[in-house]
């Protein structure tokens, strides 16, 4: 069941009864949700990082999370496939949905959801393994595929990353022998391995020269429809870039959350004139 989101990005109206489901790439035009938080807030101890953040992500799109440092921006990205959910002190009240469910719901397997709802993190971060089975690491665990057809997996994904030429005949090598770029597009291809409906993408470019910046860039924009993008980023110029949205976050309020033009052109908020134009932040 698909949920409907609000255009203005923080409504709340339930999924109507008998809704009928839709693919992917029809629920990204017709601007459904993805996922939706309720009363979200977040907190490590006794501080509350985020407070009472209800909004949608649009199915399909690319969405920016922007906000100075400390605004909570990864940890409310990591709270969408439960990565806080180990780290001393955290605490959530409110809820998260995935298509209608909670992520907290007792029913719901984590590892099912982070295959879901995959992530790449700011730094590469391969696994001490061949470059083969680091991109199907995933697959494995899931028991996706065996024999050719996890071979094929590899094939595809690395070749969907830009890596396939490269790596091609050193398939057994280590990846930590490739440049930190061409880490960053394995780990994404581990991450697109396992065919996620949701991709967490926390300052995947912030360690990466230009030209490996534009090459991640370029690719994000290949992934939708078909796969729903989170991106957190610093650098405003790349969140204008790759973004169908934005969502703008500060002192542990959500403060705006609407279409990338008009979040920067023509933003509702004062505060958020102030910052993507850069007076503060």
């Amino acid at each position: 069941m698909s949920l409907q989101a609000d255009p203005t990005g923080a409504g709340q109206s339930a999924p109507a009864p008998g809704a009928t489901a839709v693919t992917r790439t029809e629920a990204a035009v017709n601007g459904t949700s993805s996922l939706r938080t309720v009363d979200l807030t977040l907190s490590f101890g006794s501080r509350a990082v985020l407070s009472n953040i209800t909004t949608d992500i649009q199915m399909g799109a690319v969405t920016a999370l922007i906000g100075p440092t400390g605004s909570g921006k990864t940890t409310l990205l990591r709270t969408f496939n439960r990565m806080n959910d180990k780290v001393t002190g955290y605490r959530h009240n409110g809820d998260v949905f995935l298509d209608g469910r909670s992520i907290w719901s007792p029913t719901v397997e984590l590892m099912t959801l982070r295959r879901k709802v995959g992530m790449l993190f700011q730094r590469p971060n391969p696994f001490p393994m061949s470059i083969m089975d680091n991109v199907v690491s995933g697959v494995r665990a899931h028991k996706m595929a065996k024999g050719g057809g996890v071979r094929e997996i590899a094939r595809q994904r690395l070749a969907e990353v830009g890596l396939w030429d490269a790596v091609s005949t050193r398939l057994k090598d280590s990846p930590f022998r490739l440049s930190g770029g061409q880490q960053q597009l394995l780990c994404l291809a581990r991450a697109l391995a396992i065919s996620p409906q949701v991709l967490l993408l926390d300052e995947p470019t912030s360690a990466l020269d230009p030209i490996a910046t534009e090459s991640i860039e370029k690719l994000i924009r290949t992934l939708v429809p078909e796969i729903t993008v989170i991106i957190v980023t610093h650098n405003m110029a790349q969140a204008r870039r790759v973004a169908d949205r934005t969502i703008f976050l500060y002192q542990g309020h959500l403060i705006e959350h609407g279409p990338t033009q008009q979040v920067f052109e023509n933003p509702v908020r004062e505060e958020t004139a102030h910052y993507v134009s850069g007076r503060f932040g």
